[in-house]
């Protein structure tokens, strides 16, 4: 599989290819290990946030298989969206495993040289209150950085230069909507609740947040050509005006995904639950390919009936539920 691609998910498989990592993968791997577990971390919250981002569409981010690498091979928008998300997962696991303090490597942010925070409706600082940066600010840019290392070192040889310049717009998009988006958060101190002082830190967006930023991004994609010096990408259409760096892009049409083909990656979508009213992407006819659906009667086993006793017991008892599930000829 591709050196430094999401489908490398523990630190131990990342380096045991050493020998054909680049320079700066292969000294992380040796000098700091548990970096490299982390970036093992931030690639596996990546693909969950996928799955989860992708759950009703035909393609689901399924990686338990031989076909994800299929995909990653490809320059589809979907590819886009796997390596965006996986390099904004590393982004952010390095960053809060620097929070947390399980790193020796980083801490929390240093805040001497920053300016004052901004005014922040309801968040910052107001007038006569005075503030400072304190508490614990995540320090993204050391995340940006290792994420950097570790996920752009040089693709596989035989790649072409385009796709190579592609994955690195993608990675760097996905890295940008941790970086690109720091909250403030801020703490009053004071006798009795008044706020005579504040402390303020930056903090990441929740991952949650990323993940539906880069679904915005996957559905209003770019699609680029590669110019004819082999460096530079053209977009694709009348006057579409360039993808700016937060932008996602790919080159090549995505395969409608609605039959397996193990050339493509798709693991087709027969047997797929599906919601018979919804008329989106995860309605039974944009599912099912139009190929139908039969509906199923299940009897699952839920909590129900839960009580609270003090303190601090929750009791439930187990209810049969039916359910009637839709799913894909």
């Amino acid at each position: 599989s591709a050196v430094g691609s999401p489908l490398v998910m523990d630190p131990n498989s990342i380096c045991r290819k050493t020998k054909r990592l680049a320079g700066k993968q292969a000294e992380l791997c040796q000098t700091q290990p548990e970096i490299v577990n982390e970036v093992a971390k931030g690639a596996k919250l990546g693909v969950r946030e996928c799955q989860y981002q992708f759950r009703f569409r035909r393609w689901n981010c399924t990686s338990q298989n031989k076909y994800f690498g299929k995909i990653l091979q490809q320059d589809i928008r979907e590819t886009a969206f796997v390596y965006a998300i996986t390099a904004a997962g590393v982004t952010h696991a390095v960053t809060q495993a620097c929070s947390m303090g399980e790193l020796l490597q980083c801490g929390c942010e240093a805040t001497r040289s920053r300016g004052p925070p901004p005014r922040l409706a309801g968040v910052g600082p107001t007038e006569g209150v005075k503030w400072e940066w304190g508490g614990c600010g995540d320090d993204v840019e050391f995340g940006y950085e290792k994420s950097k290392q570790f996920m752009d070192a040089r693709r596989r040889k035989g790649k072409s230069d385009i796709r190579t310049l592609i994955d690195l717009h993608n990675n760097e998009a996905g890295r940008l909507a941790v970086k690109n988006y720091m909250r403030t958060e801020c703490k009053c101190h004071g006798l009795s609740g008044s706020c005579t002082l504040r402390t303020c830190w930056k903090k990441m967006p929740h991952f949650r947040e990323v993940g539906d930023r880069l679904l915005e991004r996957f559905n209003g994609a770019s699609k680029v050509m590669g110019g004819n010096d082999g460096k530079t990408l053209i977009p694709v259409g009348q006057n579409i005006k360039p993808p700016d760096k937060q932008d996602l892009i790919y080159s090549a049409e995505s395969p409608d995904f609605c039959l397996p083909n193990r050339k493509t990656g798709s693991l087709g979508t027969r047997g797929r639950m599906c919601n018979s009213t919804a008329l989106d992407v995860s309605g039974c006819d944009l599912l099912c390919c139009e190929r139908g659906h039969r509906d199923e009667t299940v009897v699952l086993e839920e909590n129900c009936l839960c009580r609270f006793h003090w303190c601090c017991v929750v009791q439930c008892k187990k209810c049969l539920v039916r359910k009637e599930l839709s799913l894909c000829h």
